[in-house]
């Protein structure tokens, strides 16, 4: 098995431009996603620069770029203005803003203007719905649910997910994204889940391109190497 071998899309997930534009060289990352977040991780303080200069290379796969104002009229304003870098380009519209006001009546307007969108921040089922009645089925979206953020609570993200699937069933150019990815594993359940996009932090991607299909016993006379190099490392002595 390889990345090559997956039916699922692989979005790279990240703000560290040479790691955006050698990931998007690889032909089994088939978009890229980014968020303030990783932005000021990575000290990103000029946000329309740093998207007009990745888009001068990431031209050919979609890349979501979210707004990040509280105000819905701003918030208005500058997802058209990221519309318009690219044709590529998908704006991120978190589900609510920060004070919990929904952003169904804006991502309804934005929708209906042809915009394409990326919904995010999403954990309920509730809120799935709620973006299935706004969407507009001639224009392509992605819907993102944090299914790593649903595992931490405790609850298990599968029949979440697969529950989501059904509700953008009549939206065929609605994708179906598994965000918040913690380990390599969770690509295959998203896979399995029926998702078709999962978003995958640039350190997991390595590991998944390292590691997949890896023989467990050799992996697991690696470890004792890895320790037996270490304790000699240490000096330890007993």
């Amino acid at each position: 098995m390889k990345l090559t071998d997956l039916t699922i899309q692989l979005y790279a997930d990240g703000a560290d431009k040479a790691g955006i534009l050698d990931l998007y060289a690889k032909p089994y990352i088939k978009g890229l996603t980014t968020n303030p977040t990783l932005m000021n991780k990575v000290g990103i303080k000029d946000y329309e620069a740093f998207a007009k200069d990745i888009l001068q290379t990431v031209t050919a796969k979609p890349i979501s770029l979210e707004v990040f104002t509280d105000d819905f009229p701003d918030m208005k304003r500058q997802a058209l203005k990221i519309s318009a870098l690219g044709k590529n380009v998908y704006t991120k519209i978190p589900i609510t803003n920060s004070r919990g006001e929904s952003s169904l009546p804006l991502i309804k307007e934005l929708a209906q203007q042809g915009v394409k969108l990326n919904i995010t921040a999403i954990l309920t089922l509730a809120q799935v719905a709620g973006v299935a009645e706004v969407l507009n089925p001639a224009v392509p979206s992605v819907v993102s649910i944090f299914a790593g953020r649903i595992a931490d609570t405790g609850v298990d993200p599968m029949p979440i997910m697969q529950a989501a699937g059904a509700l953008l069933a009549a939206h065929p150019k609605a994708e179906l994204l598994w965000a918040s990815t913690r380990e390599v594993l969770n690509i295959f359940q998203a896979q399995a889940a029926g998702c078709a996009i999962i978003t995958v932090p640039h350190d997991i991607l390595g590991k998944a391109a390292k590691m997949i299909g890896m023989d467990l016993t050799e992996l697991s006379l690696d470890t004792v190497k890895l320790f037996a190099k270490d304790a000699a490392a240490a000096g330890f002595k007993l």
